[in-house]
């Protein structure tokens, strides 16, 4: 079959390299995984009945291509309450198949060939391909000088080196890989650089904004509304990855034109899970904070056990990961050591280089598995890098 046949940007890209890797280890039979960023808790039971309800009601039909009014409703009052988000329900709320099918709508309504995108690196490599499948160019900025934490005074600088084509910058925290999150500070400045260029959106991708440990979050839609498109979700939230439902929070003269992409792509979110999200932001508004205490608790035990074998942490201040900087008697590249690592001691982890070029030479641990299994992982990593020094 000719290659002519595909979009050149699908040909030159690859299913995931977190995926890849996940599923090369599998080989080496019953591993300790820590790789995916998937919650290890159960869906509340009372959503899933929510859900149940919702069947048995008979609502199978198609919503609403934007989503239920109620649902709408819901998340408005959700990030109202939580991050001081005022949204209007009726035109600048969307419910999606997900952040994934959220950030797909948002890219191919935003960007034309040429545009340019500027992704903070370490990244969520959806980030790229997404932007490469729309013909756009991904402009990187390298945080790991930073704290992984983007500096102000470099994005200004990117951003005005890359002016005339320059579209979209897309911000993730808490961010994954690396568990950091930004403060209220970093955020202001940032608005206060994109007032400079008023033609350029940031798209924040806050789907771990309820698991944050230190301080509250703090949302870039609360500073820079006009220019700011959230996406939220689920999933991370109230451990509802499978159910797939994402929320994008934007002022109207946005949405307008992402509810046409949206709903040619998938028409309108699953009508069950929907009803499942009016549960969950409602009665279950306060869902992660039972969670957040345990992965609380996880994230210490690894970064305990990960600094007395002298990693070097990028400090979690959220989400459920731990980005650490592999010692430097390892001569390995990322890859190489978590292959070896798997294979020697079946415990599974994710090589750095699956994030970027800016997270070569370290490895993301997710803590989003069992206190045991997390206990047993890190006697399983201390024994391997003693071994080998």
């Amino acid at each position: 079959m000719s290659k002519s046949l595909f979009n050149t940007e699908v040909l030159k890209s690859e299913i995931s390299q977190i995926r890849q890797f996940d599923e090369q280890v599998s080989e080496f039979g019953d591993l300790i995984r820590l790789t995916l960023g998937q919650p290890d808790f159960p869906t509340p039971y009372h959503v899933k009945e929510a859900a149940k309800r919702a069947i048995d009601d008979d609502f199978s039909f198609y919503t609403q291509t934007a989503g239920y009014m109620l649902l709408r409703e819901a998340a408005a009052d959700f990030v109202k309450e939580k991050y001081n988000l005022s949204y209007d329900p009726k035109d600048e709320i969307l419910a999606t198949v997900g952040a994934t099918e959220a950030l797909a709508a948002v890219l191919l309504t935003l960007l034309n060939p040429g545009d340019k995108v500027i992704i903070p690196s370490p990244f969520f490599s959806l980030y790229e391909s997404l932007v490469r499948y729309a013909k756009a160019e991904p402009i990187f900025i390298d945080t790991s000088d930073s704290g992984f934490i983007v500096d102000p005074d470099v994005l200004d600088a990117t951003m005005h080196e890359h002016r005339d084509n320059l579209k979209a910058v897309i911000f993730n925290y808490p961010n994954n890989p690396t568990g950091t999150t930004w403060n209220k500070e970093t955020v202001e400045r940032i608005s206060t650089i994109f007032e400079k260029y008023p033609e350029t959106i940031a798209i924040s991708d806050e789907i771990y904004s309820e698991i944050v440990y230190d301080q509250p979050f703090v949302s870039l839609g609360e500073h820079l509304r006009e220019q700011t498109i959230v996406i939220n979700g689920l999933s991370k939230s109230h451990a509802m990855t499978g159910w797939r439902l994402g929320l994008i929070f934007a002022p109207r003269y946005l949405t307008e034109q992402i509810v046409k992409t949206h709903q040619s792509l998938v028409t309108s979110a699953s009508s069950i899970t929907q009803f499942a999200g009016i549960e969950a932001l409602t009665v279950g508004k306060d869902d992660a904070l039972p969670m957040k205490e345990q992965y609380q608790i996880r994230r210490d035990v690894v970064i305990k056990a990960l600094r007395s074998l002298d990693f070097e942490i990028a400090e979690p201040t959220g989400a459920f990961y731990i980005f650490a900087k592999i010692p430097e008697a390892f001569a390995q590249t990322s890859f190489d050591f978590c292959y070896a690592l798997a294979k020697e001691t079946k415990v599974a982890i994710i090589p750095g280089s699956a994030f970027g070029a800016a997270g070569e030479g370290y490895v993301r641990i997710s803590y989003a598995a069992s206190l045991e299994n997390i206990t047993e992982a890190m006697d399983r990593i201390t024994h391997y890098v003693n071994s080998k020094r």
